[in-house]
């Protein structure tokens, strides 16, 4: 098959340098924000969000309400059709719905493997103890948490990170309460914290790349990308390392 001049296909498109280029809108990203469209052996286009399928993709960059306008107005299958010329694609009608959950799932999946690790931690009282001890890392209130709660969280991880007065205050995740504890299997998840940075910052990448496709101001970070927090840069000694 021809490559069309201009166009990243194949290895291009799915090689191991540290930049993307999203085919709707031209922009050139960091791999780690942009979707990866992995194109079945039938041609079926699909989402693969860690990047692992093997053969041909292309990378999207953009929210789901421009991707959705673009299904509507046929710009992504153009798109699609110039990158891979003379190969038969199907396009599903739901894309954007797919892509956003599997985003989802992602994130919570990702959340479940830190719980395991012992690097998650759940529980006011629990959190505000590590908090208070400037143990914790990265700090996040259930959609539907309450103002009072959350605050109350807050302000234990500010005193704990000597941040008081700083405005410092745990992410509001995308995620109910619901959500949250269904994919991790407890009761009533309502807040969650991290003690380990590099946990922080596992996290923190998914849940950019799910706000950003909502359509959501991204959240905070500090110098290295692992707070993930609406707050100001940070530092806060670890409690345990990869």
């Amino acid at each position: 098959m021809r490559n069309p001049r201009n166009e990243r296909v194949s290895s291009d498109i799915d090689g191991a340098g540290p930049e993307r280029k999203c085919i709707l809108s031209g922009e050139v990203g960091a791999r780690e924000d942009y979707i990866r469209l992995a194109i079945s052996p039938d041609g079926l286009v699909l989402p693969d969000i860690h990047a692992r399928a093997p053969g041909r993709g292309a990378w999207i960059g953009v929210s789901r309400d421009t991707l959705e306008n673009s299904l509507e107005k046929g710009k992504l299958k153009g798109a699609m059709a110039r990158a891979y010329k003379g190969a038969a694609l199907t396009i599903p009608e739901d894309l954007a719905e797919r892509i956003e959950q599997a985003l989802i799932r992602a994130l919570t999946h990702r959340l479940g493997l830190e719980l395991k690790s012992g690097k998650l931690l759940m529980g006011s009282d629990r959190i505000a103890q590590n908090a208070r001890e400037g143990r914790v890392t990265w700090l996040a209130h259930a959609a539907d948490a309450s103002e009072d709660g959350s605050r109350k969280l807050d302000q234990a991880w500010r005193v704990g990170s000597e941040a008081e007065g700083s405005g410092l205050k745990g992410t509001r995740l995308p995620l109910d309460r619901e959500t949250l504890s269904v994919a991790l299997g407890r009761d009533n998840v309502v807040h969650l914290a991290l003690n380990d940075r590099g946990a922080a910052q596992r996290v923190a990448s998914l849940l950019q790349r799910l706000l950003h496709f909502q359509g959501q101001p991204r959240t905070e970070t500090d110098g290295d990308g692992m707070d993930g927090s609406n707050g100001p840069a940070r530092s806060a000694a670890p409690e345990a390392t990869n």
